[in-house]
């Protein structure tokens, strides 16, 4: 898995205060952007986390860049709808050699790799050998129709792995940019950093935490998992180690 930032809303502190201020006050917007300091906006957004007021986070978008994470993570990932995600298609991009993602406990119990792997690799011969005998019909299917050869040698492949896709299991790797406001992130955070999340998708949202951290620490200041600011909203269901996991996000 590789995550990356690649972009995020300027001044995201100044934003969320101008924005909060506003609903408040007579000044123009001018003036409410020009009186505040650096220090005021950082104090007035821990004000706002600590009311749970997050509307004018909304203001505030980061973008990521994700690499190498399966299509089941893609699946519990989209889930969180307001957000934009553009994703490598299987329609139109052929998987000449998918890379795949391995559960960790299949990947310590060597006999389990073995099998694993070799699946991954049946699957993918049956894919590329589905999609070449697609293609070929498509293909002659085309020129019987009166397309030329070029337009349909290159109608015939994306016609033919448009089907042969549906072979591809849910460990293939994908790519994607995403985009989420501040309010949208704290969610998930909450929400995929608890240790009750999936492995895969909790990995990845402890790697986005750590990203936004860096540039904009006063925002996601108290974020991470629900139980770092209260009760486990779990209940029975509770991982049991809500010290454990306070330690872990304070770092």
């Amino acid at each position: 898995m590789k995550v990356r930032l690649i972009t995020f809303t300027k001044d995201a502190e100044k934003i969320v205060s101008a924005a909060a201020k506003l609903c408040y006050s007579p000044a123009s917007i001018d003036d409410i952007i020009d009186n505040l300091e650096s220090e005021d906006s950082q104090k007035f957004v821990k004000m706002l986390s600590s009311l749970g007021h997050e509307s004018p986070m909304e203001h505030v978008t980061f973008t990521f860049g994700i690499e190498g994470i399966s299509r089941a993570c893609l699946a519990q990932l989209t889930r969180h709808r307001i957000a934009s995600y553009s994703v490598q298609s299987q329609r139109y991009v052929e998987e000449k050699k998918f890379g795949y993602v391995t559960p960790p406990e299949i990947n310590q119990n060597k006999a389990l790799k073995k099998i694993y792997d070799e699946s991954m690799d049946y699957i993918h011969n049956m894919y590329l050998k589905v999609a070449e005998v697609l293609k070929q019909k498509h293909f002659e299917d085309l020129i019987d129709a009166g397309e030329d050869e070029k337009s349909a040698v290159s109608k015939a492949q994306k016609m033919a792995i448009e089907d042969a896709r549906f072979l591809l299991p849910n460990a293939c790797n994908t790519k994607l940019i995403l985009t989420m406001n501040v309010r949208s992130l704290k969610n998930f955070f909450n929400l995929r950093c608890c240790n009750r999340a999936q492995w895969e998708i909790r990995s990845l949202a402890c790697q986005m935490l750590k990203l936004v951290k860096e540039v904009a620490p006063t925002i996601f200041i108290n974020d991470g998992p629900s139980c770092l600011r209260g009760v486990c909203p779990e209940g029975k269901m509770s991982c049991g180690k809500i010290q454990e996991v306070r330690d872990y996000f304070k770092n």
